[in-house]
């Protein structure tokens, strides 16, 4: 339960990293929130939790695919 709450606690922390520094700076903000850093985060989960290579890297696979289709919504932001 104690691993559960610690993944919980680090993942919002970098939610509030990424809103913390958009008040400070639109570019700093952006450049964080551009960061796979969703990704990097899954990967060490899965790797401090003992899940096979393989796993680990479809994932990695996986979350690269899905880039490309995803790159217009960072143009959309901008127009909202």
């Amino acid at each position: 339960m104690g691993w559960i709450i610690t993944k919980y606690l680090v993942t919002a922390a970098v939610v509030v990293l990424v809103s913390e520094a958009a008040k400070r700076s639109d570019k700093l903000g952006g450049f964080i929130a551009a960061l796979p850093l969703v990704t990097f985060l899954a990967l060490i989960w899965l790797y401090v939790e003992k899940q096979p290579e393989e796993k680990i890297s479809n994932h990695a696979w996986c979350a690269f695919g899905y880039v490309l289709p995803t790159v217009p919504r960072f143009v959309a932001f901008a127009f909202l």
